[in-house]
């Protein structure tokens, strides 16, 4: 088991900057993939960006050069930092933790934080 507690949400004007920490606990943390997903009421949860277990990194195209994840393994913590953030930035933004074997999938989410992008 794993357990993901988001922080560093907010309101923040167009512009400005964040940065969203998620704790983890419970399980090896260095050994998960770690994604920030984030969701809008009424679509669809998507990928804002993932960084593997040996640290190479993906981002949705419309995030590309605006926000920078990363792990630090050592304080079992996977952080995102958004720059240049827009309006439609505005969404709660979401943890995952998630490792693949043979025999199963191990997938898990924390609870969410908001993010609003508004002046």
């Amino acid at each position: 088991q794993v357990q993901l507690v988001e922080s560093g949400g907010g309101l923040v004007q167009p512009g400005g900057s964040l940065r969203l920490s998620c704790a983890a606990s419970g399980s090896i943390f260095s050994i998960y993939a770690m994604g920030w997903y984030r969701q809008v009421l009424g679509k669809q949860r998507e990928l804002v960006a993932a960084i593997a277990s040996g640290g190479s990194t993906n981002y949705a195209d419309s995030v590309k050069g605006r926000f920078t994840i990363s792990r630090d393994n050592a304080k079992n913590t996977v952080y995102l930092q958004m720059n240049s953030l827009k309006p439609e930035d505005t969404a709660v933004y979401y943890c995952n933790a998630r490792r693949e074997t043979e025999e199963r999938v191990y997938d898990y989410w924390g609870q969410g934080t908001q993010v609003t992008v508004s002046s």
